[in-house]
């Protein structure tokens, strides 16, 4: 199976009507993982797989646009009659569950173990799922935050989760295939010492062109920007094919 990359939704910060926030299926190797959990995914989800199916969950971070549809999956799973025949890893940073438990008001959340299995993700963590290997980096973002890394056959997936410029993202796109990016800001703000935590096209297009991947992928783009203004202000600086994400696409890797 070739490894495919099924955009779910690319909204930032909250959903859009038909437009979901971050969340992506990645699919090769015999494998099928649901890449971040935004707001709307769960039910895009289901238009290109069974959730039951799912070989794993991978989050990057636990901001809501990126995490909050695990609720959606877990009643799903829980109690909608789409349980998993065995429980789903969940691949997340530190405190995935305990967020989950609580917002469901229990102490913790072992009342979902039998389909949810929660693994917790570090700088480094690697693991493989038939022939599908998901490598994890820590980036910049304001809270824990992780890029991907996907090998399959060959085959490199690269996804920037959210963050700012930082060396992390170079070594996770580092010749790969299809760089999945964000593009969520217009400009850097002058004059302020915090690190910051998102890119800004060029950003995205001088990572993609320093990383020499073969193809860019343009995706969160935030409210003061278009996609089509993203991407082309990234296409201007990457050399690089460049694209954007759109909801219901397919990209072979």
């Amino acid at each position: 199976m070739p490894l495919t990359l099924t955009v779910l939704g690319t909204a930032s910060p909250h959903p859009g009507p038909d437009r979901p926030c971050s969340g992506y299926l990645l699919s090769g190797g015999g494998a099928e993982v649901w890449v971040d959990a935004g707001p709307g995914t769960f039910a895009a989800l289901q238009r290109h797989t069974d959730p039951a199916r799912l070989t794993a969950i991978w989050i990057s971070h636990l901001h809501a646009d990126h995490s909050a549809d695990l609720l959606a999956a877990a009643y799903a799973f829980a109690y909608g009659g789409a349980t998993p025949p065995a429980p789903i890893p969940v691949y997340a940073p530190q405190d995935c569950a305990d967020r989950l438990a609580g917002f469901l008001g229990r102490a913790d959340v072992d009342f979902l173990k039998g389909v949810l299995d929660f693994r917790t993700l570090y700088d480094g963590h690697d693991v493989r799922h038939w022939n599908l290997r998901l490598t994890a980096r820590a980036v910049a973002h304001d809270t824990e935050a992780y890029g991907l890394r996907a090998e399959c056959q060959g085959s490199v997936l690269a996804y920037s989760g959210d963050s700012g410029p930082c060396a992390a993202l170079g070594e996770l796109a580092s010749r790969a295939d299809l760089f999945l990016c964000e593009a969520d800001i217009d400009a850097h703000r002058d004059g302020e010492d915090r690190e910051q935590v998102h890119l800004t096209p060029e950003d995205a297009g001088r990572i993609a062109f320093e990383a020499r991947v073969r193809a860019l992928l343009v995706t969160h783009v935030g409210p003061t920007l278009t996609r089509e203004q993203a991407t082309a202000r990234a296409a201007a600086v990457s050399g690089r094919l460049t694209r954007a994400a759109v909801e219901g696409d397919v990209h072979t890797v």
